[in-house]
């Protein structure tokens, strides 16, 4: 069995290993893989196992021998399901792994804005502190988590586990979902979206990109927001109007936003985000912490392990 690894290099920079799959049948391993790589690097291979290299329905149906796609991510739209299920191809995904380093980001992010950790740090290796006339000093608001609300959109297990860190500062979380049906655990208060975005000091999204929710943090929306209010992004970039957000945060229209996503990564030299006023960009890493990597190592591992017992688990072609 030959299996082709397309894009390995983000789950596994070298601290990791791929010996599981080589001890499953021929593995061969790629950095990276562009598009026009793409035919010539899984021809003949049983199995693909693919990050963000994308496997649309014309690469499917020119792939005979193609039995098994192996997503090493939570999200799957890089693979045609429908091209996948026509094909008798099985299509695994990743669920859950980096539930507790995304929502560890989520207050990196907002610790950093709330003490201003990273400019006192960056102004004190530069002689700041030394040269100042007092044993302290700063030069703008610091501001404790307690007692403000914490507004997140989609409960999912990332927007939960946000929820428990939340109550742990003592903050009040407040939620919106789609669903009416939905549940809301003890201690979430149900809000709908536009009260959350008004009256929540942060906001901070969990909610999957579905059809028709691509920008839905427009102008509009954030013309709600406090300008004290922060705004955090670790789930999908398109759900921000980028150009709208970078203009509420240049007007002051909300004090600050905390983004680990963009709708294009790596990022357009020309995305404003990139220069707006109070905006903190990290470059797509809540996921990657080493613990979230081992466990969508094993789990990959595992996923290829059922399927190869005729028992597989985590096939994503079920979920539609």
């Amino acid at each position: 069995m030959k299996i082709v690894v397309l894009d390995g290099y983000c789950l596994n920079p070298g601290d990791l290993s791929w010996e599981e799959f080589k001890a499953m049948g021929e593995c061969v391993v790629y950095d990276r893989t562009s598009r026009d790589e793409v035919m010539e690097r899984a021809s003949g291979a049983e199995v693909l196992l693919t990050n963000k290299t994308v496997l649309d329905a014309e690469t499917i149906k020119s792939l005979p021998s193609l039995r098994y796609i192996g997503v090493l991510a939570t999200g799957y739209n890089v693979v045609d399901i429908q091209a996948a299920r026509e094909a008798g191809v099985i299509v695994t995904n990743i669920p859950a792994y980096s539930t507790e380093s995304v929502a560890q980001t989520v207050f990196a992010h907002l610790l950093n804005i709330v003490q201003r950790v990273d400019r006192y740090a960056r102004d004190n290796s530069e002689g700041r502190w030394s040269r100042s006339a007092d044993f302290s000093y700063w030069d703008g608001t610091l501001s404790e988590l307690y007692g403000k609300k914490i507004g997140i959109v989609g409960l999912g297990n990332i927007g939960k586990a946000v929820a428990r860190i939340g109550k742990a500062f003592g903050m009040q979380v407040c939620a919106t979902v789609n669903r009416a049906t939905f549940r809301f655990p003890t201690g979430i208060m149900r809000m709908d979206l536009e009260k959350l975005f008004s009256e929540c000091d942060v906001v901070t999204l969990h909610c999957p990109l579905k059809p028709g929710m691509e920008g839905m943090v427009d102008a509009s929306l954030l013309s709600l927001m406090k300008p004290s209010a922060i705004l955090i992004n670790t789930a999908r970039g398109q759900l921000i109007n980028e150009y709208d957000l970078a203009d509420a945060l240049n007007r002051g229209v909300l004090y600050a936003a905390g983004l680990d996503v963009l709708s294009a990564e790596p990022p357009h030299a020309d995305n404003p985000l990139l220069t707006a006023r109070n905006c903190f960009i990290t470059p797509h890493i809540a996921w990657a912490t080493i613990e979230a990597r081992q466990r969508l190592m094993q789990t990959a591992v595992n996923n290829l392990g059922a399927y190869l017992r005729g028992i597989p688990v985590n096939n994503v072609a079920l979920l539609q």
